[in-house]
């Protein structure tokens, strides 16, 4: 089975341990991260594609990270970590080359270098959080004011970095995560796959987006449809409450829905809370019979 792992996975970066020592509230969140990171190490995925929403976006294409690697810093309160990582070019270049004939648009974003081997993209928060989950903590640096020495290797399974572009029907979404599975079948290692989602970011009035009723309605039903085992069920989410809510989540959550279309998974809500203004949801795919 080529896709041995999937899930959602939140970006609120103060569930790093390395940036806030009581995670601003999300412990329940932390604490479902950390045993998502357990069942991603048990699968044993050579690659992970990670999709987010906050990365380089094209309007109307789905874009791929065309370089060889990924570096990005967050500071929140004092604290700082840094991560680099490599990029697969390989199942990057096969994933673009199955979604295409899907009739998925794709934009392949390449920064600084011309060449890939010389091109690095920033990575954001989308990408950064759910990687030190992931096998890539030890490829963060520094705490506090002072950054330590770099690792002297890669540690963690390389990734393809996914930014969709909302422009997009939901439909083309699914299409692209099926897309994924085509091109995980033709290179034959180990995949998992990385929906990087945060919900609703209207929970509370002192938030930067306010609040609205919608925010708690729509995180209601997207639980509601990871418990049941319907991700497919999202592409019908009202266009006006998913407005109001704020989500960022959907799009990647649909390219996860066209994963398990192809390969179908059992799934576990590991949490969901909303401790701030924004909601996070925590969930873990695996391959019927084992992988």
């Amino acid at each position: 089975m080529p896709v041995v792992f999937g899930c959602i996975a939140p970006h609120g970066f103060p569930i790093i341990p390395d940036l806030s020592d009581d995670a601003e509230g999300a412990l329940a969140t932390r604490a479902a991260m950390h045993e998502l990171g357990r069942r991603c190490a048990a699968a044993q995925p050579d690659v992970l594609v990670v999709a987010g929403p906050h990365g380089v976006r094209v309007n109307g294409a789905i874009c791929l990270a065309d370089v060889a690697r990924g570096a990005g810093t967050l500071h929140w309160q004092g604290r700082t970590v840094e991560m680099n990582v490599p990029v697969d070019g390989e199942l990057t270049d096969a994933v673009a080359a199955a979604a295409r004939p899907r009739g998925v648009p794709i934009a392949m974003a390449g920064f600084a270098g011309n060449r890939r081997f010389q091109s690095v993209m920033p990575l954001d928060w989308g990408v950064i959080t759910p990687l030190w989950f992931l096998g890539h903590d030890r490829n963060l640096i520094g705490k506090g004011d002072v950054l330590a020495d770099p690792p002297d290797e890669d540690v963690g399974p390389p990734a393809v970095i996914v930014t969709p572009s909302r422009s997009l029907p939901r439909a083309t979404m699914v299409e692209f995560g099926r897309a994924v599975v085509d091109a995980a079948e033709a290179d034959g290692r180990r995949v998992g796959f990385v929906a990087s989602c945060d919900w609703a970011h209207t929970h509370r009035e002192d938030g930067p987006y306010g609040f609205h009723p919608a925010a708690a309605e729509v995180d209601a039903e997207v639980v509601a449809a990871v418990q049941d085992g319907d991700l497919q069920r999202l592409t019908g989410l009202d266009q006006q409450a998913v407005e109001n809510a704020a989500i960022d989540g959907l799009w990647q959550t649909l390219m996860l829905a066209g994963v398990l279309d192809a390969v179908p998974m059992r799934g576990e809500l590991l949490s969901y809370e909303a401790p701030s203004y924004y909601g996070m949801l925590v969930a873990a795919y695996a391959p019927n019979g084992g992988t």
